[in-house]
């Protein structure tokens, strides 16, 4: 029998598709999903299958900016070979976003067994959703929102990027979150912040993945189930995605805010009752 079955898997994608880029944790969201439906959240190949499914909402990235990305490839590509190049924001940029992804490597790797153990447990969820928002509802209210995304330095895209480690050590924080919130207090514009956190995501969430690949394919989970979760995210992530960058330029993450501190307050209600397994 498979761990998850098509159903569950439609279920799922549906729910990383909407929270991977919204600041709600997407991982947090998952696991409570989860626990509905009594599926293991610290099952190795159910950690697995949710690390394989982002790369749909990835994929909804990679598409919704493609754009964006081929020319801060080329740009890449022209300053590996032409020394003037170099001085270019987008070169810089390039190489900004491979730097920034390489602590969250060196933490993944490292805290796996904590990351799929202890810190799978939805009191984690709940605790980091509520801790999470106060860390954002702060960055809206410190963060002068002066500095676009041609005033982005290495600085930024390192602090951003490194915050990305909260979420991977703390599922309920959200990486979109983490990172959104960091781009605020280093007094980035909200629509600056929110596509820094996209063009960042890209790599580390892509290569979790394709890390992770073995375990869900090894684990009980079927090739169909993860095809359809993975299908299913890209769908719902393109939208979710096009509303996000909507939204940002002219509202706060108030919403959010209020949004993740309700989820955090019912989930601990459903765990202390002992109508959901931690």
């Amino acid at each position: 029998m498979s761990a998850i079955n098509i159903g569950q898997a439609v279920v799922l994608g549906v729910v990383e598709g909407v929270t991977e880029f919204l600041p709600v944790s997407s991982t947090g969201h998952l696991k409570i999903t989860e626990g509905l439906m009594d599926i293991p959240v610290d099952d190795k190949s159910v950690v697995a299958f949710t690390a394989v499914i982002q790369v749909g909402a990835i994929a909804a990235v990679l598409l919704y900016f493609f754009r964006d990305i081929r020319r801060f490839a080329t740009a890449w590509g022209r300053g590996l070979v032409n020394r003037e190049e170099r001085y270019h924001h987008d070169y810089k940029f390039a190489w900004w976003v491979i730097y920034a992804t390489l602590p969250i490597v060196v933490v993944g790797l490292a805290a796996k067994p904590l990351i799929e153990g202890p810190l799978a447990s939805l009191w984690v969820v709940a605790a980091s959703l509520i801790v999470g928002s106060g860390l954002m509802w702060l960055a809206d209210r410190m963060g002068r929102h002066k500095r676009g995304e041609d005033d982005t330095s290495v600085k930024d895209a390192m602090l951003v990027g490194s915050s990305q480690i909260l979420a991977l050590l703390f599922p309920g924080f959200s990486r979109s979150g983490a990172t959104m919130a960091t781009g605020l207090m280093l007094d980035l514009d909200r629509l600056a912040a929110t596509r820094l956190s996209f063009f960042l995501g890209i790599p580390s969430l892509t290569g979790a993945g394709l890390y992770e690949l073995k375990d869900a394919m090894g684990g009980g989970v079927d090739t169909m189930s993860l095809v359809v979760g993975t299908v299913v995210s890209f769908a719902v992530a393109y939208a979710s995605i096009a509303w996000l960058l909507k939204f940002v330029a002219k509202h706060s993450f108030n919403a959010f805010v209020i949004y993740r501190i309700v989820i955090g307050l019912v989930l601990f209600g459903l765990l202390g009752s002992g109508a959901l397994n931690a």
